[in-house]
């Protein structure tokens, strides 16, 4: 599961379209802020993206949620994840974006020591 945190037009939704691109899938990637979900496709997995800035009660999305985080072979990236943090697990990918300036983004990566092996090392 990956958190991803950045203030609006921050660059959230297009990590997203490179992580569905990077995995494959040939779908094409728009913002769920609207529709609170949207799945992209391919041979071996599901992207699950959720975006839940507008949503002000989790209600049966959390469920949704604590579904899709248990079925094997998918990915899960969440924006706005504060209003579903009780149903997130604890080990979990979380990625600050902060703009540097138009076209240019600076990522955090934060982990818990058991998810280490997903981080490349920096040489």
């Amino acid at each position: 599961m990956i958190e991803l945190v950045s203030d609006l037009g921050g660059g959230k939704t297009a990590f997203v379209r490179g992580l569905a691109k990077g995995v494959g899938s040939k779908d094409t990637v728009s913002s769920p802020s609207f529709t609170l979900s949207n799945e992209y496709h391919t041979a071996k997995l599901t992207l699950y993206h959720f975006d839940f800035y507008r949503l002000s009660e989790p209600g049966i999305m959390r469920d949704e949620l604590a579904d899709v985080l248990g079925q094997p072979d998918t990915v899960v990236a969440i924006e706005w994840a504060d209003i579903v943090e009780d149903v997130l697990p604890q080990e979990r990918l979380r990625i600050r974006i902060t703009p540097t300036d138009e076209t240019k983004r600076t990522l955090l990566v934060e982990y818990p020591e058991t998810l280490k092996y997903l981080v490349p090392i920096n040489t």
